[in-house]
């Protein structure tokens, strides 16, 4: 009877998992379906509205007052010129950072602070980051609305989070190679530059290229700022004034003509073209170069 009995608790406890495990599934589901259709609802309204609209000579032209006559080419000959600035002063800082920290630098509480204000960073609204570089680069240093202001800004904005991705990537090479390349004679830096560097490349990439991902779609420390929004040229250095594709499709929507509604949309088509294309290199990088060890 008492078997039975203990049966009965056990077919129960059974039944009890699945259906709470069927609810959190159904609940998971929903959760991705509600994600998707915003996703394809947006997708679909950009594309709609940019249709008709994006062609060669939206990619050639400079920014009108004429929504037929207006283009998008500023804004992305400048989107380049500030990866120009931003991708080597991120990646050279970020980097050298990550690898003085899980290298070099002894474990202790002044360390520990420190990566814990960089991981605080990098949940900072960017808008903080705008007022720091009008403050530090617009003002102090006189370097006006210029490439380089804004790229030593937005480089400050994503700096934190490639610190973080290149440190978990270096934290992720086993000790077991570093140990080998001591017992091999091999100095410090050369087993960093050897053995480390080359295994952490895949995560460190990867990371790197999302984080100037969100550089090339950011606004907002630009708008700080003061970087134009209609600029009918191209910069010829790093201290000219530019503008970019998020400032120019920031115009166009606050535009009151009907017809600059779907210049912005095309506009915002090239910018996911450029985000996806970025994107599609980190996944590569990731599924072609990524060693488990």
């Amino acid at each position: 009877m008492e078997k039975l009995v203990d049966k009965q608790k056990v077919v129960q406890n059974m039944m009890g998992r699945i259906i709470k495990n069927n609810f959190f599934k159904f609940i998971f589901f929903l959760s991705t379906l509600f994600g998707l259709i915003v996703l394809v609802v947006l997708l679909y309204r950009i594309f709609t509205q940019a249709i008709g609209w994006l062609d060669a000579d939206f990619l050639q032209n400079f920014p009108s007052r004429r929504p037929e006559r207006a283009g998008i080419k500023a804004g992305l000959v400048g989107s380049l010129w500030l990866m120009v600035i931003v991708a080597p002063v991120s990646l050279i800082l970020g980097v050298g950072t990550a690898i003085y920290l899980e290298e070099y630098a002894k474990k202790n509480r002044f360390t520990d602070f420190i990566q814990t204000n960089i991981s605080n960073l990098a949940g900072v609204p960017s808008i903080v980051f705008g007022l720091l570089g009008l403050t530090i680069f617009v003002r102090e240093l006189g370097l006006g609305r210029s490439v380089l202001a804004a790229g030593l800004t937005m480089s400050l904005l994503v700096l934190p989070v490639i610190v973080v991705a290149a440190q978990e990537a270096i934290r992720a090479v086993p000790n077991q190679l570093r140990e080998a390349s001591y017992g091999m004679g091999a100095t410090k830096w050369q087993t960093i530059y050897r053995i480390v560097l080359p295994a952490a490349i895949p995560g460190i990439l990867t990371g790197s290229i999302l984080a100037l991902s969100r550089a090339i779609g950011e606004t907002a420390p630009l708008v700080v700022l003061g970087i134009p929004t209609f600029i009918a040229y191209l910069p010829n250095g790093i201290l000219d004034t530019f503008t970019v594709m998020p400032m120019q499709i920031y115009n166009w929507t606050g535009r009151p003509q009907e017809e600059f509604q779907h210049v912005a949309a095309a506009g915002i088509v090239v910018l996911l073209v450029v985000l996806i294309f970025m994107n599609s290199i980190a996944v590569f990088i990731r599924n072609k170069f990524q060693k488990r060890y």
